[in-house]
């Protein structure tokens, strides 16, 4: 479902594109930026935790820092040689970190059907970042190829 804040043409954009980089800070506003995969469904937006090797002494970084500061930010951008053809979509808002649940498991699911990679690893004790959509900017042309 598109978020009433978002165009049309900023939904088609996330929906088409495959990877969003994750913007958290700590307590202090040390940034921290990674890759994921995510899926938007209504006002928010969804990121699991997934099998990929990590550490597992401690929580991830990303974790670490919304439990500390819920601020975030995912960007989805496209690069090309063409700078006419140069976008991207930001969406701001409040994370929280759902560990089980309703919402927690439909995200996944939603998740699984985006990304098939994900449909072999067993991510349903994993936790999910929720983030509660506030603000979305966009810049670019966002049409397709």
């Amino acid at each position: 479902m598109m978020p009433a804040m978002l165009t049309d043409a900023q939904y088609r954009f996330l929906e088409t594109s495959r990877v969003g980089r994750l913007a958290t800070a700590d307590a202090k506003g040390a940034p921290h930026l990674v890759p994921v995969c995510y899926a938007v469904d209504g006002m928010s937006a969804y990121i699991t935790v997934d099998e990929k090797p990590k550490r597992t002494d401690i929580p991830l970084k990303r974790l670490r820092n919304i439990q500390e500061n819920p601020a975030v930010a995912l960007t989805v951008d496209r690069w090309d040689e063409d700078w006419s053809r140069l976008a991207w979509v930001m969406l701001r808002g409040t994370a929280e970190i759902l560990h089980a649940g309703a919402e927690h498991d439909a995200a996944q699911e939603r998740l699984r059907s985006r990304y098939p990679q994900y449909r072999s690893m067993d991510i349903a004790p994993l936790p999910v970042i929720a983030i509660r959509i506030a603000r979305v900017l966009g810049w670019g042309d966002l049409s397709g190829s």
